[in-house]
């Protein structure tokens, strides 16, 4: 479900988009660059996830929508409709199929998570091992690898551009494989407010920490 691997890669996006500033290094210079540069960010995405032998079993597509900090937004409009919505205080996860709305605390839920560094507070380095790759496709990539033993993902690679963040890759603790490939992007352009606001739908069952 789409809903499953938003929470396992919300942790990363998170961070990505949360924290300030990185500590210099040559290892991570792109990263740095990304993160201190960034407030805002929209893109079409296309997600695909695969089994260990390689098998797609999932795939998903929509719009991502973020801004600095904690505020972010999921559209899924392929296969199912699924909206995902952070206004920085809760998470609203609603399926439009189902008519039904989970909303959870948003610190309280993403910090559940094993590496759950979410605040401008935290540094990347202090959970994750983070490394540079080497590229064979155009693109500049950096592995994190959760510093954490009880983690559920093993690792997760991100590919940049020289203009943004272009492809993100997760290998969680059972070797499945998700894939991420963002388009059309924006950087730094305005994103309504209301894009970060979730309004309950008249006659849908709400479930969860409601505000």
């Amino acid at each position: 479900m789409a809903r499953r691997f938003s929470l396992s890669l919300l942790t990363v996006l998170s961070l990505l988009f949360s924290a300030s500033t990185y500590a210099e290094d040559a290892v991570v210079d792109r990263l740095t660059q990304f993160v201190d540069q960034v407030q805002q960010f929209q893109a079409r995405f296309q997600q695909v996830v695969a089994d260990p032998e390689g098998q797609i079993v999932e795939q998903a597509a929509g719009v991502f929508y973020l801004s600095r900090p904690g505020k972010f937004r999921w559209d899924y409009h392929t296969p199912y409709a699924q909206q995902i919505v952070a206004d920085g205080q809760q998470i609203w996860f609603y399926d439009e199929d189902l008519e039904q709305i989970t909303v959870k605390n948003q610190s309280a839920t993403l910090a559940d998570t094993p590496a759950g560094l979410l605040s401008g507070k935290s540094r990347p380095d202090e959970a994750y091992h983070i490394t540079r790759l080497n590229s064979d496709d155009g693109l500049q990539w950096v592995e994190l690898t959760p510093k954490e033993a009880d983690a559920n993902y093993q690792r997760v690679q991100l590919g940049f551009s020289e203009q943004s963040l272009q492809q993100m890759r997760m290998v969680d603790a059972f070797d499945q494989q998700t894939r991420l490939v963002f388009s059309e992007a924006n950087v730094n352009q305005p994103i309504a407010a209301e894009k970060f606001q979730f309004v309950p739908p008249q006659g849908v069952d709400v479930i969860g920490e409601s505000p």
